[in-house]
């Protein structure tokens, strides 16, 4: 068994929804990016210290991490979660309500990049999760919108580089959204205003603390 392997058979059993929401999300015919369960309970461990009481996620995707959070929360926690897909909202909508958390989630459809230069306020806590490719755009915005002391989380900051197998369009996006982390990954680890570390879970997550 890997040691990846090893740890994640570590993790205990999520609770519901979550363990539906992801045996659904891992089905081939109903597929859905969540995060895996190492990233998830890192997410679970960094809640529980930071204690957020306003988060921000960019990328809802079916509304896993949204409902992770608000589950590990205090129950006044606000959480704002973006999507670009309607359909995929309309999907993570349903799956807020059916964990009784609309009250505690707000989903907000349309594009981050328009949608974070109108939010106002500071947040505690901001989880990227959206256009990997995208990151670094989102960058001074997200810097402007976070407290001082407050936690800025990436996931998937280690993507894989493209295969050899993948046609010449697929590969040509893989490499430029790996580019772009790479300068992003350079960016927060060097920012002046940032204290950053990467943690190889999922597919890399990067968490920095806001000085």
């Amino acid at each position: 068994m890997e040691q990846r392997e090893y740890l994640i058979s570590l993790i205990k059993e999520e609770d519901e929804p979550l363990k539906t929401m992801r045996s659904v999300a891992s089905n081939t015919e109903t597929y859905a990016p969540i995060v895996p369960p190492d990233t998830a309970q890192l997410l679970k461990t960094l809640l529980c210290i930071i204690k957020p009481k306003r988060i921000l996620e960019i990328g809802t995707a079916i509304g896993y991490s949204a409902i992770l959070m608000a589950k590990n929360t205090p129950e006044d926690t606000e959480i704002i979660t973006l999507e670009r897909y309607e359909k995929v909202a309309d999907i993570a909508i349903n799956n807020i309500f059916e964990a009784g958390f609309e009250k505690k989630i707000r989903v907000v459809k349309g594009e981050a990049a328009d949608i974070i230069n109108w939010l106002d306020g500071e947040f505690d806590m901001i989880f990227m999760d959206g256009a990997k490719g995208q990151y670094i755009e989102f960058l001074p915005r997200v810097l402007e919108l976070l407290k001082t002391g407050g936690v800025l989380i990436t996931d998937d900051v280690l993507y894989n580089e493209p295969n050899i197998e993948e046609n010449a369009t697929t590969r040509h996006r893989k490499y430029t959204i790996v580019q772009r982390l790479r300068s992003y990954l350079e960016v927060i680890c060097n920012h002046p205003m940032l204290e950053t570390t990467v943690i190889q879970a999922g597919e890399g997550i990067a968490v920095s603390y806001k000085k």
